[in-house]
């Protein structure tokens, strides 16, 4: 075939310029690739470290992912629910609360929304947190007719108290915490005394988690007030008590020593767990906004975080790694592709 000169410059012309668009299509590509991998901001991104092991383990979590991913100055700082709250409606810091129950900061956190001064970027708990009565499952499987907590209180002989084999024993809180508060007006609404039920008080958290590992090492019957997301409820398969709906007036008046009111029986509220972030997060850094939109665990993966932390008396930190070296198929989701590389590669 015979080409004219004009024809082979043309055509060399066209050959080049689409070329060069290519490459200019690829640059764009990989521009936009680093641009959504980058930090997006200079300020120090400070993280609350909650007092609480699962919001713990998540603040380091997303610590690691923040600085060694998107390579932004990281910095966890010590929180907890009021002063991190307080601190970040007023100046903007923490910029990062992983795990923030706003249940008991209802009015000024809702006030902070509206003023635009913080932002919920996603929920930290997916499926709500957990807290009510349990069961070891084995004792259900021997008893199916043990669904509701009134079943359960028409049996205190499957429940005995180690002290007082006469009565049942239901394991409350430790004092001073507001679930031995809660726990003890139920207590008192189901007229559980008059039913043959002592109600016995844990010295201590780590009390608590003692008998009920026991309990569930030996496979013994045992009735327990928990929460969740928590190693214990991780570890071991525990039943809920159904305790009918939630009213939120009651409970409010149930966990109030001041109140005036009888007690009344109401099912325990899923406290609301969101990441809470300054709004200057979302403004300054967008990249870091997004990828905390995508976070959310559910109870059962947080349990399971806890679980390691538990089982190898891990700290937060440590508890942090393990999830990123082992369920890089769930943290992975969260972030561009590039930036799972770069904390894969910090990771070995």
């Amino acid at each position: 075939m015979i080409f004219k000169s004009g024809g082979i410059a043309a055509a060399i012309a066209v050959a080049l310029l689409t070329a060069t668009s290519h490459s200019a299509l690829a640059q764009d590509a990989d521009t936009q690739a680093t641009d959504a991998a980058s930090c997006g901001t200079d300020k120090t991104i400070d993280i609350a470290e909650m007092t609480w092991p699962s919001a713990a383990a998540l603040a380091h979590i997303h610590a690691i992912i923040l600085e060694k991913g998107f390579g932004c100055s990281v910095e966890i700082v010590t929180g907890d629910t009021v002063p991190t709250s307080s601190s970040m409606l007023t100046r903007g810091s923490p910029a990062i609360a992983p795990e923030l129950w706003t249940s008991t900061i209802r009015e000024p956190w809702a006030k902070g929304l509206a003023d635009g001064n913080v932002v919920e970027l996603a929920p930290a708990i997916t499926d709500g947190t957990v807290e009510g009565w349990f069961i070891p499952r084995y004792v259900q499987k021997a008893h199916p007719d043990l669904k509701t907590v009134q079943d359960v209180i028409a049996h205190p002989e499957l429940f005995r108290d180690p002290e007082d084999g006469s009565k049942g024993r239901l394991y409350s809180c430790p004092p001073g915490w507001a679930c031995e508060i809660s726990t003890g007006a139920l207590f008192e609404a189901l007229g559980m005394k008059d039913k043959g039920w002592n109600l016995f008080s844990p010295g201590s958290g780590g009390a608590l988690d003692a008998s009920i590992a026991r309990a569930f090492t030996r496979e013994e019957p045992i009735l327990f007030y928990y929460w969740g997301p928590t190693a214990i409820l991780g570890k071991y398969d525990a039943v809920q008590l159904d305790l009918g709906p939630t009213k939120p007036e009651v409970y409010e008046c149930n966990t109030n020593r001041d109140c005036d009111k009888a007690p009344e029986v109401t099912a325990y509220p899923s406290s609301p767990a969101v990441v809470g972030a300054a709004s200057w997060v979302k403004t300054d850094a967008p990249n870091v906004a997004g990828y905390l939109a995508k976070v959310g665990l559910t109870n059962a993966e947080i349990s399971e975080i806890l679980v390691y932390g538990d089982e190898n008396k891990a700290d937060a930190a440590a508890t942090a790694l393990n999830f990123l070296k082992t369920k890089q198929d769930r943290w992975t989701s969260w972030v561009p592709a590039a930036v799972a590389e770069k904390v894969k590669a910090s990771l070995n």
